[in-house]
């Protein structure tokens, strides 16, 4: 008979011992290898058989044991050191605490940091992939760091799924449930210690409800919000039920509980805690955009403003982040949905459901006025944008520009920065060994990285084989466990106890698969796959992972593929999917591989930090130039596939690269890593891990992303926030009644007159003197900047990577309008061109194209004559 329901009993742990308590609930024992230490030594079967997690540990060891524990003087000192050392963790200043800056100038008191998903250990299962993985790592890196962020997300009583595979290697989906009574969180409870309930309105007068979990991520609280309280009917009970799952009415309540519901879970958790309340809050990709609703609100109703001065204010202290390249990786939503839920009885008057919709408008070129999309609206409601590399940047400038008509694409303010990884999760513990006994200056201060250089070659490949033999037997455990589940006798699966090999060349690769990601690219040749495979000289073996969407039927037949083809007798001991793909099994793989294998349709990978992961631990990289590797691939730390990302025919290119790619395994990959000295070591390839190390090093790893964000986002953000709030909101209210007079008056701004001097064929160094007359349509000169934009030209007199130049001036001239001059220096010889522009100028503006206001001439004018020499 199967239980009606499931819960978890804690168990009471005897006086000496309920330090234990204290550590488990600081997810830092994640990342903390001492305290994962003192965890096994509790009972190292049982501690294998919870798979390391410390909350089923403890309700499952047996009490004779707990009592053993309790008078055992040396597990009770180290219980003490490891307690004595997680409070000077969470109490000792760290460098956030050193950054200079006061008043005006400091560093943020406090950040909100709200993501759908998080990936923190896989004991908290609540993430899917690689979004939740990065925020995980930002949260345990903002803690180390002594960064105030907090965490907002949501609690999924299923969380993402359990995968398996069916007998014939098709994806099984199962959501096994979660109780958060047997996970490392406490209920989040106010003075009288009731729980906190956070309640968001909804049409026809219901109310959603949801309680709050608190999870300690080292100094970092994270605040997870649950809709399966008794005050919920079913249907509102299940919004919360798991992650990405439901239709669109489920999608959009799940996000308006993130968004609107985590403000207000933060609003109690300070007023309980006393923690300083957030000056800036991030948006981890759309989904949780209506945070800024809520924001606004809050002004409109407390404050007295109006829904455009407090837009200002809200804009000023948001960041938002964009993850995806890919246009059907964002949230869209049919706006008749939104309108339903924001507006009606549900509407405000403080947040009119009309504002609300003109955020989330497509209201651009080739923009479908059907949707509304959330990445739009986090990009109207943050005045700081960016994506998570170099190279998605630039593609986020593109995809994203038609909300800045006018400007050229490098002017659309979206910036980035790239992603990194926490070293603590994913570094192996004999690398970090390894690097404390050769390289100590690397782990104490993070610098020295050169001095990996000189570490023992021996040793590394030492470690190098340490990791991949830990791999292989993993990976037997879980595909002896996987073939069982698909109905495999004990005699038909005696062949996985030589599956694999620890001495053979080990790629790895492991990612969702939605299309672009090209799980089945290998596949391309079969037969040459094949002779790569089982190379008698120099072979290859292939360890996969990756989890379809369940509502992705073509990622599942990827899968398929790829499981019928790993099946069959001759290759199957070389190539191996792994079924579900979660964080312990990708730690397992960014250690044990030698090569990380990426193959993505370019540029569509964002950034993809698992090849990061893999670099730290030793591997070298095989990936197609996309996302982080596009930044820092230098010819000596991997390989780089070729891409045809011209071509428009989809086969031809698959077939290109994929030739590519086979190419790069048998003649460079195999070869550097089979061709051994006297000593048996492969001296060119450890050269090359080296120099990975030394090189990626202190770029990859999320302190230097972190840095990154506080120094070029949060602190500006806090800084603009704060002009905005001063004096009663005053910046704000200045802020937007120039702005309504700007957007009133610009139909009027144009440029009517250009000309220009000097010599018929100048010379580089010389200086072409540029006179404009303008129509400011009744604008103040302080109101906007007249500028000449030159440079280079192409054959088309497209302007390429232009300077800007202001002019002065601003005197009237007979007939009306304004004369402003400038000089343009001609600083190269070549093709060379000019315009002028008109933009509106503000000190409260984060940039030139902030509104996407631009006046331009009515027609090409400039210096497009020959050559300057």
């Amino acid at each position: 008979m199967k239980a009606i329901r499931r819960f978890t009993v804690r168990t009471v742990l005897p006086e000496p011992l309920r330090g234990l308590e204290e550590l488990i609930l600081n997810l830092r024992w994640s990342w903390h290898h001492e305290t994962l230490d003192l965890f096994r030594s509790v009972d190292p079967a049982l501690w294998e058989a919870v798979g390391h997690d410390p909350v089923r540990l403890l309700g499952e060891v047996p009490a004779d044991r707990l009592a053993a524990l309790s008078e055992d003087r040396r597990f009770l000192r180290r219980l003490q050191d490891a307690s004595d050392d997680l409070n000077d963790y969470l109490t000792a200043p760290r460098w956030y605490q050193g950054l200079a800056g006061s008043g005006e100038d400091a560093p943020p008191r406090a950040i909100a940091y709200f993501s759908p998903e998080y990936g923190i250990t896989a004991a908290l299962p609540q993430y899917s992939g690689g979004l939740g993985i990065l925020a995980g790592d930002h949260l345990k890196t903002a803690s180390d760091l002594g960064v105030p962020i907090i965490a907002v997300g949501l609690l999924y009583r299923h969380g993402y799924f359990s995968q398996s595979l069916s007998p014939d290697g098709w994806q099984l989906e199962h959501y096994p449930a979660i109780d958060p009574n047997g996970l490392p969180l406490r209920l989040l409870r106010d003075a009288s210690g009731a729980p906190v309930h956070v309640t968001i309105g909804l049409p026809q007068g219901r109310d959603l409800h949801a309680q709050v979990w608190l999870a300690r991520v080292g100094r970092v609280p994270q605040l997870l919000l649950d809709s399966d309280v008794e005050e919920n009917d079913q249907a509102n009970r299940d919004i919360t039920d798991r992650l990405y799952g439901g239709g669109g009415d489920h999608r959009l309540l799940q996000e308006m509980l993130l968004g609107i519901g985590g403000v207000r879970a933060i609003r109690a958790y300070c007023e309980i805690s006393g923690h300083p309340a957030p000056e800036v809050f991030h948006t981890n990709e759309g989904h949780a955009g209506f945070l800024g609703l809520e924001r606004i609100r809050e002004l409109v109703s407390e404050a007295g403003l109006t829904f455009d001065e407090a837009l200002e204010a809200v804009r000023a202290g948001t960041v938002f982040t964009t993850h995806t390249p890919v246009p059907a990786g964002i949230d869209r939503f049919p706006r008749e949905l939104v309108q339903r839920y924001f507006g009606g009885v549900n509407e405000t008057p403080d947040v009119p459901v009309h504002r609300v919709l003109e955020l989330g408008a497509e209201s651009y070129p080739d923009g479908d006025r059907t949707v509304f999309n959330m990445a739009v609206m986090g990009m109207r409601l943050a005045q700081r944008v960016n994506g998570v590399s170099e190279l998605h940047g630039r593609v986020s400038r593109e995809m994203f520009g038609g909300l800045w008509p006018g400007f050229d694409t490098s002017e659309v303010p979206v910036g980035s920065v790239t992603n990194g990884v926490h070293a603590g999760t994913w570094v192996a513990r004999e690398i970090l060994d390894l690097a404390a006994r050769e390289v100590p200056a690397v782990v104490e201060s993070g610098r020295g990285w050169d001095g990996v250089r000189v570490v023992p070659a021996g040793e590394i490949w030492r470690v190098r084989r340490v990791l991949r033999e830990r791999l292989v037997h993993d990976a037997r455990r879980r595909l002896r466990e996987s073939w069982r589940q698909r109905g495999a006798s004990e005699a038909e699966i005696a062949w996985i106890d030589d599956a694999l090999d620890p001495d053979v060349l080990t790629i790895g690769f492991a990612r969702r698969v939605p299309s672009y990601k090209r799980l089945t690219l290998m596949l391309r040749d079969p037969e040459r796959l094949r002779e790569l495979l089982l190379d008698p000289v120099r072979p290859v073996q292939i360890v996969i992972a990756g989890k379809a969407h369940p509502a992705d039927e073509g990622g599942k037949r990827l899968i398929q593929e790829i499981v019928r083809f790993a099946d069959d007798e001759d290759v199957r001991h070389r190539i191996v999917f792994l079924p579900d793909y979660d964080m312990a099994l990708g730690r397992a793989l960014v250690q044990g591989c030698d090569v990380w294998m990426n193959n993505p349709l370019r540029p569509l990978e964002a950034c993809g930090t698992s090849g990061m992961k893999a670099a730290l631990n030793g591997a070298l990289n095989l990936s197609v130039r996309d996302g982080w590797w596009d930044e820092w691939y230098d010819g000596q730390n991997g390989w780089a596939i070729p891409s045809a990302d011209g071509l428009a025919a989809p086969d031809r290119r698959d077939a290109l690269e994929a030739a590519a790619m086979y190419e790069l395994i048998e003649d460079h990959v195999a070869v550097t890593f089979y061709d051994r000295d006297s000593a048996g070591l492969p001296r060119r390839w450890l050269e090359m891990v080296k120099h990975t190390i030394a090189t990626l090093g202190p770029r990859v790893l999320a302190t230097r992303m972190l840095r990154d964000y506080v120094e070029g986002y949060y602190t500006p953000a806090a800084r603009s926030a704060r002009a905005m709030a001063a004096d009663g909101y005053a910046g704000a209210r200045a802020l937007a009644a120039w702005k309504q007079r700007v957007l009133k008056a610009w139909p009027g701004v144009g440029v009517e007159h250009v000309e220009s001097s000097g010599e018929d064929s100048p010379h580089v160094g010389a200086r072409l003197s540029i006179r404009v007359v303008v129509d400011l349509g009744g604008l103040d000169p302080s109101d906007a900047a007249v500028e000449a934009v030159y440079g280079r030209v192409d054959e088309s007199d497209a302007l390429i990577d232009p300077a800007y130049l202001e002019l002065a001036g601003g005197d009237p001239v007979d007939g009306g309008g304004l004369r402003y001059v400038g000089e343009v220096p001609l600083t190269r010889s070549g093709a060379f061109g000019y315009s002028v522009r008109v933009v509106p100028r503000h000190r409260l503006l984060a940039g030139r194209a902030e509104m996407g206001l631009i006046a331009l001439p009515p027609a090409p004018h400039g210096m497009t004559n020959g050559d300057l020499r």
